[in-house]
């Protein structure tokens, strides 16, 4: 078996690599990245060792260099995880979100219906959804829940995830969607959530928190994210979509202040909070468990506590981002010969 990874070095693409290489030990897997600004090539140093992983630097709109790679290697499933991700971002440059998340997307499968790949795997995000009002914890986002974007960055994942789904009607392209919440864990990268309160709290820096810090998220250990993409691209049925959720619901300010508990130090500075920022995510994941038998392992607690720590153990990977080093490191990348 053969996988194609696109934005394995980032931070889901990357656990999810080094997830499948120890699941499936047999299986080869080829990790396609354009390393912009989020990817980071030394995630991958441990996998460069395996004998069955393959990184090819390319970009996912490359379009000739894409299907020579797909005919060079004639990948059994791709699991797209490249994509702009940061809200934020989107905010100032939606250009850039929908090239890479819209145009990336329609490459690769138009790529795998030239090659007959036996599945073409989206992952995608419960932001395509909207958000859930704070008076209202008995609902929860669905597979069946409409479409309702707040920024350019959900607006440009629930395009690609439209075109999947038309791809699959129109084509007959094997395809299948994952939408999960928030995924926490090692990896990733300094300017979310999580690893920004860690990093900012050695570097004795305020803890910057958008509005009311009320909004509420549900957080979910990427490696929990990364056992439901592997059952669903095993045993998912085609043209489905799946909703991957933990139950852990936190508000932003519960989150920081379990950091700051952990770590002993750090002060919340309230700042001017984020253009349409949803309020509530919270997933209902029963499809899944019903139909995949999947749950997650991880606690938030537990969770936590493992990402705390990894950051803790990996001071060198995250200086390397905040000071610029890594982009070097990734420039120094070339592309590899196809």
């Amino acid at each position: 078996m053969k996988i194609f990874v696109t934005g394995g070095a980032g931070f889901i693409g990357s656990n999810f690599v080094y997830y499948m290489l120890k699941k499936h030990a047999d299986y080869d897997i080829v990790c396609l990245d354009a390393l912009t600004y989020a990817g980071n090539v030394a995630t991958l140093k441990e996998a460069m060792k395996n004998p069955h992983f393959k990184f090819v630097k390319i970009d996912i709109t490359d379009r000739e260099n894409v299907f020579k790679l797909f005919e060079a290697e004639n990948p059994d499933i791709v699991v797209n995880f490249a994509a702009e991700s940061h809200v934020d971002r989107s905010i100032i440059s939606p250009e850039v979100f929908l090239r890479t998340n819209i145009l990336g997307t329609q490459v690769l499968m138009d790529a795998c219906r030239k090659y007959k790949t036996k599945r073409f795997h989206q992952v995608s995000t419960d932001e395509v959804y909207g958000d859930l009002p704070l008076n209202r914890p008995d609902l929860f986002f669905t597979e069946t829940t409409p479409i309702h974007t707040s920024s350019p960055y959900s607006a440009s994942k629930a395009s690609a995830d439209l075109l999947v789904l038309a791809y699959h009607r129109t084509y007959k392209l094997p395809v299948s969607i994952s939408r999960c919440s928030n995924n926490y864990g090692p990896y990733h990268f300094p300017e979310k959530l999580i690893p920004l309160m860690i990093t900012n709290i050695f570097h004795n820096k305020p803890l910057p928190v958008y509005g009311d810090g009320k909004n509420v998220r549900d957080w979910l250990y990427v490696e929990d994210h990364c056992s439901a993409i592997d059952l669903i691209i095993h045993n998912g049925k085609v043209g489905e979509i799946y909703n991957i959720g933990g139950h852990n619901e936190k508000t932003n300010l519960e989150v920081v202040n379990t950091i700051i508990s952990t770590l002993g130090k750090g002060e919340i500075e309230f700042v001017t909070d984020r253009a349409g920022h949803d309020r509530r995510y919270a997933i209902d994941p029963t499809k899944i468990h019903e139909t995949l038998g999947w749950l997650p392992t991880t606690s938030f607690e537990e969770g936590i506590k493992r990402t705390i720590k990894w950051y803790v153990d990996n001071k060198e990977w995250w200086e390397n981002i905040l000071s610029g080093k890594y982009q070097e490191d990734n420039d120094n990348v070339t592309y590899s010969s196809i």
